[in-house]
């Protein structure tokens, strides 16, 4: 039986963070979820799972509940060490013997392939009482070492503080993952002092024993040392961020993918991208986010959960909780809200806003629009400045356009309202009854024109001289228009008095 311990009790003090560390988000998952996510990669339903929590043990057990249901949690209530922390896990779940895993929360680089590989090489010939997860690194300043025998089994770990002049000069270091002996494990914990600076139990102190009683404890030396990166700070969980997005992107890009900036471009570990799709500057898909073959992300794009179909583009836009259809376009600055959904070769063009909305094939909606709780049918126009007045103080209401319709520039739907198919409204209406089908809506005052209102209302200004000039009428010394300057009142509503 293979139980795996996963040590998510610690308190992070350095990230100086309400938010428990284990919690913190890198790239779509948080740290811990990452872990558990390889251990369900490397193994399935293959493993018991036990999760300890302390820092926050509330947040992170109902986190631990939502991402791995299968997993078990125990509490450690007070923080006494690596050891303590396996120790309560052990007794929580009951294990008395098999394999045993233990994984610190905060490595979120760990491949599956990778805690495999522990496994394999810690169950090989009569097995190993313990198997260490280690790494070489350019500057092992301030790690543990790894002193091995000359057969290639570990000899002992040495802190840095106490490393000799010759051990400061190892850079293989512990990456905090194990695979132990299960009844082998419980016996020695039992051994572990807490005579040491913090008067803690120490994980490190099991190996140091198993050593010293002449159990054969080997080490995996894993060729990519970013897989062993943790973090304590700030500092440290922006440098883990951009390696694990380098790593992310790099695997999209040897896939198919044209990635044109890595540097600016962040893809959760949970987005899919289909090869020869194109993700220009600057832009992050997010969550559940998929684009298609061939379609264009970006530049300037943030894509939360959202899907965009084969050879769509999507330009300068944000969207979350939306589709986008085959050969469909967005943007520039387009913001698209949960719920909608773009049909084939649909358009939502410039400074457009939509919710809740669904348009068919080949509709547009091309610019300085709302276009909430509504449908518009396939192949349909909507004019610039159009609004579907959809919230009426209580409620939603939703408007319906019909398929090959056209509706007016500056269009207000004041909805629960329908136009037809193949209707049209005018421009500057206002549409609160529904139009039948081929049918014009027409809800507007009716325009007046008033001759000669500038020449009696602003004699000598610039407007006054170009309309004597277009009218070829004579202009006076003051620049305005001669003729009738009665103090005619009646047009005083045109300057919007």
């Amino acid at each position: 039986m293979r139980t795996v311990i996963v040590l998510a009790a610690g308190m992070g003090k350095r990230m100086k963070s309400d938010l428990p560390k284990v919690l913190h988000p890198v790239l779509g998952r948080t740290l811990v979820g990452h872990v558990l996510a390889t251990v369900g990669e490397a193994f399935g339903g293959d493993a018991r799972t036990v999760v300890v929590v302390g820092n926050g043990a509330e947040r992170v057990t109902s986190h631990v509940a939502e991402i791995a249901p299968e997993a078990v949690v125990a509490l450690q209530a007070e923080q006494r060490g690596t050891g303590h922390a396996v120790r309560i896990a052990l007794e929580s779940a009951k294990v008395t013997e098999g394999r045993v895993i233990v994984l610190n929360g905060d490595i979120p680089m760990l491949t599956a392939e990778t805690l495999r590989a522990l496994e394999r090489l810690h169950d090989e010939g009569d097995g190993a009482a313990a198997t260490m997860l280690t790494a070489e690194v350019d500057d092992p300043t301030g790690l543990g070492r790894i002193v091995r025998t000359v057969d290639g089994g570990v000899a002992k770990i040495v802190e840095h503080r106490d490393a000799t002049p010759e051990e400061l000069a190892i850079r293989e270091i512990n990456a905090g993952a194990y695979a132990f002996d299960g009844m082998l494990l419980q016996e020695t914990l039992a051994k572990v002092s807490t005579h040491n600076d913090q008067g803690e139990e120490y994980l490190t102190d099991v190996v140091a024993l198993l050593v010293d009683s002449g159990r054969p404890v080997r080490a995996y030396r894993t060729a990519d040392a970013d897989e062993t990166l943790g973090c304590n700070d700030r500092v440290e969980l922006a440098a883990l961020r951009a390696r694990l997005r380098d790593r992310v992107n790099e695997g999209w890009m040897r896939s198919g993918v044209s990635i044109i900036d890595p540097a600016t471009t962040w893809i959760d570990v949970t987005a899919r991208v289909e090869p020869d799709a194109v993700i220009e500057p600057n832009t992050h898909l997010r969550g559940s986010t998929t684009v298609g073959a061939g379609a264009v992300v970006g530049p300037d794009t943030s894509l939360i959960d959202t899907d965009v179909a084969a050879r769509a583009t999507v330009l300068r836009t944000h969207a979350q909780g939306a589709s986008v259809g085959e050969g469909a376009s967005v943007g520039p600055y387009a913001y698209l809200r949960p719920g909608t959904a773009l049909g084939t070769k649909a358009k939502v063009g410039t400074f457009v806003e939509t919710k809740n909305a669904q348009l068919g094939e080949g509709a547009k909606v091309p610019h300085l629009s709302y276009i909430g709780d509504a449908t518009v049918g396939e192949h349909s126009n909507v004019g610039a400045a159009t609004v579907t007045v959809n919230y009426d103080g209580v409620a939603k209401h939703r408007t319906v356009i019909g398929a090959h319709a056209r509706t007016g520039a500056d269009n207000m739907f004041v909805a629960p309202v329908e136009v037809g198919d193949g209707a049209y409204t005018a421009a500057g209406s206002v549409i609160t009854n529904d139009v039948p089908p081929g049918a014009l809506g027409v809800a507007r005052g009716k325009q007046r024109n008033i001759d000669g209102w500038v020449a009696r209302r602003r004699p000598g200004t610039a407007a006054a001289d170009a309309a004597a000039r277009a009218s070829g009428g004579p202009v006076d010394d003051e620049g305005a228009a001669s003729g009738d300057v009665r103090g005619d009142r009646a047009g005083e509503e045109a300057g919007g008095r």
